[in-house]
């Protein structure tokens, strides 16, 4: 079995004043309580924040990134019944206007050849607004307001390679939403009781070349609002996981790796994602969509395969106790990066 990972209680910094991984960074946080304070490492820093929104008829992202040397932006959305989808990238080399804040949680805008996407803060709520006139040839209007309330759980950690590569991510988890998206003239209204925001900030050093797998839900099933995030590949043998679960706003830590087992020719066919020791993870991911993102430039390239679809199984408590996951709605995904 793995060891416990050492959890963080107060407030930390990421980095050390010369901009290597601070020792007393290295944990898991169920506040947003470690700092990113990235400095140095030219051209090696990476920064984004993703959001992925689940409505009851599409699911709507918004990415913005920064890996020092470029910026990249994109904006996608699934029609679940028709499966009409269509995803909108920018890339801008160097860009050093555009800055990602420290924290999570923070003001930023980003406009470039007609897309606007603009996060405003306040008291606990993001306003996000996304604006273009041509979205495969419609306009889009996005209108959201999303809730994170300081009294709900969510995972942070600092994932170890050595005092120069390290990552800190955050994942947030079934946040309310409310608002409507608008494409061309139809709406799509999203209803804060049955829709739910993730966003995944991440701030660190990554090595030049990474492979990751990636498992999240956020979703209210059978009356309770139930949140997965798994990873793999980037985290093993760090000593630390991404791994856990969140119901009604509590956080439950797996401290073990967790294995994707999935067809790498058929990549829609189903998943499985299981703890490599014990069975305190088994669950089933079967597909319904697959996205697929490439980028091919000469400092940036990398291929994603993305999977939306349900999981099925449970994931178990650490009183012993099962959760058990019935159709619940997230993503999966395969991720090669050369950067």
């Amino acid at each position: 079995m793995q060891h416990l990972e050492r959890e963080i209680t107060d407030p930390v910094l990421l980095c050390d004043t010369k901009g290597q991984l601070n020792p007393n960074a290295i944990g898991f946080a169920r506040k947003p309580l470690i700092e990113s304070n990235l400095r140095g490492h030219f051209l090696r820093k990476k920064r984004w924040n993703y959001w992925c929104i689940f409505g009851t008829e599409i699911v709507f992202s918004v990415t913005v990134s920064h890996f020092d040397y470029a910026a990249a932006c994109s904006v996608y959305f699934l029609n679940y019944e028709n499966q009409r989808f269509y995803e909108k990238s920018l890339i801008l080399p160097f860009a050093k206007s555009m800055k990602l804040a420290p924290k999570a949680f923070e003001e930023y805008r980003f406009s470039h050849e007609g897309l606007i996407i603009e996060l405003i803060e306040r008291k606990n709520q993001t306003f996000m607004s996304v604006k273009t006139q041509d979205f495969d040839g419609e306009p889009l209007q996005a209108d959201l307001k999303i809730d994170h309330p300081a009294s709900r759980d969510s995972l942070n950690v600092v994932i170890p390679r050595n005092r120069n590569l390290f990552q800190l991510t955050g994942k947030h988890l079934n946040l309310p939403v409310s608002g409507i998206v608008r494409i061309g003239d139809q709406p799509f209204t999203f209803d804060p009781a049955d829709s739910f925001a993730v966003l995944d900030c991440s701030r660190g050093v990554w090595p030049r070349e990474t492979a990751k797998n990636w498992a999240v839900a956020s979703q209210l099933v059978f009356g309770k609002e139930i949140g997965l995030n798994f990873g793999g590949k980037w985290t093993d043998g760090s000593g630390m996981t991404e791994n856990a679960f969140i119901v009604d706003g509590r956080l439950t830590k797996i401290h073990e790796d967790v294995l994707f087992n999935y067809v790498k020719s058929d990549y829609t066919a189903p998943w499985e994602i299981q703890t490599k020791f014990s069975d305190d993870v088994h669950l089933t991911f079967t597909p319904f969509f697959e996205r697929t993102a490439e980028s091919n430039l000469r400092l940036l390239k990398s291929e994603v395969h993305q999977l939306f679809g349900y999981f099925n199984g449970y994931v178990r408590y650490a009183d012993g106790r099962k959760l058990r996951i019935r159709q619940l709605l997230g993503a999966v995904e395969e991720q090669y990066a050369k950067w």
